[in-house]
């Protein structure tokens, strides 16, 4: 290695591959997905400025280590770190206390890469068999389900696309955890992919599937922020969208 050169955190490979991969005008290919899969699966908490085993002192108490790092065991409520931000694609993490629930919600036109760093969580997903959506009101159709259980870290990376691989889904911590979250392109109200929430309603007759109608912002959730203490990015700066 030559004098003066640095070796490139992962940090800095992940937002590499994502700009190549997402910034080209073709769909990615199914090598491209692969190899991004892979590499988002080698990924733990620390590698975005988290200590998953720090103790804070009380669940109330702020969630910054002395360390310099966040604090898992001293999150006592949904937080998202934003890692980064640009108009193909956005890199962050949720972090969980256990009984954290995200309630089951969908990805509009995005494909999504979920990578659960630490802990374990409830997870429930669905794919529109049939929908209904029109302008002025709620968006209600007929959901099969893709996957309820329980998923424990260490675990493979999964991968939602627009129209399956469990599209709407919601998390429920039964731990402290963690889940790296890597969107193509990002939420997006002004270009039509905002956040939609949705309520469930089982069908006797129709085991699997799901009535799911959308529902308002629920009241009781709030997902506080908390600053990226990860490695630095070097980002490119011919593209004034990037947001750090």
């Amino acid at each position: 290695m030559e004098s003066g050169t640095m070796e490139k955190t992962k940090i800095q490979m992940l937002y590499e591959a994502c700009r190549v991969i997402f910034s080209q005008k073709e769909l990615p290919t199914f090598k491209e997905i692969l190899w991004l899969r892979n590499l988002i699966g080698t990924f733990a908490a620390i590698d975005f400025g988290i200590d998953e085993h720090g103790s804070c002192g009380s669940p109330s108490s702020s969630p910054n280590s002395d360390k310099g790092l966040i604090c898992g065991q001293g999150i006592s409520q949904i937080t998202y770190i934003h890692v980064y931000e640009c108009e193909q694609f956005s890199i962050g993490v949720f972090c969980f206390p256990a009984g954290g629930r995200l309630p089951l919600h969908d990805h509009p036109e995005m494909t999504v890469f979920s990578k659960l760093l630490y802990g374990s969580c409830y997870v429930k997903a669905y794919d529109w068999v049939k929908v209904e959506s029109s302008p002025g009101f709620p968006t209600f159709g007929l959901g099969g389900k893709v996957l309820e259980g329980i998923m424990s870290a260490p675990c493979e990376t999964s991968v939602l696309f627009p129209r399956s691989g469990g599209n709407i889904h919601s998390f429920t911590a039964l731990t402290p955890c963690a889940i790296l979250d890597v969107s193509t392109p990002p939420y997006s109200e002004e270009l039509g992919r905002p956040s939609t929430y949705f309520m469930e309603f089982p069908i006797p007759s129709l085991p699997g599937y799901m009535i799911l109608e959308e529902q308002e912002l629920p009241e009781d959730l709030v997902v506080e922020g908390a600053p990226y203490l990860g490695p630095h990015i070097d980002v490119d700066n011919d593209d004034d969208n990037d947001r750090c």
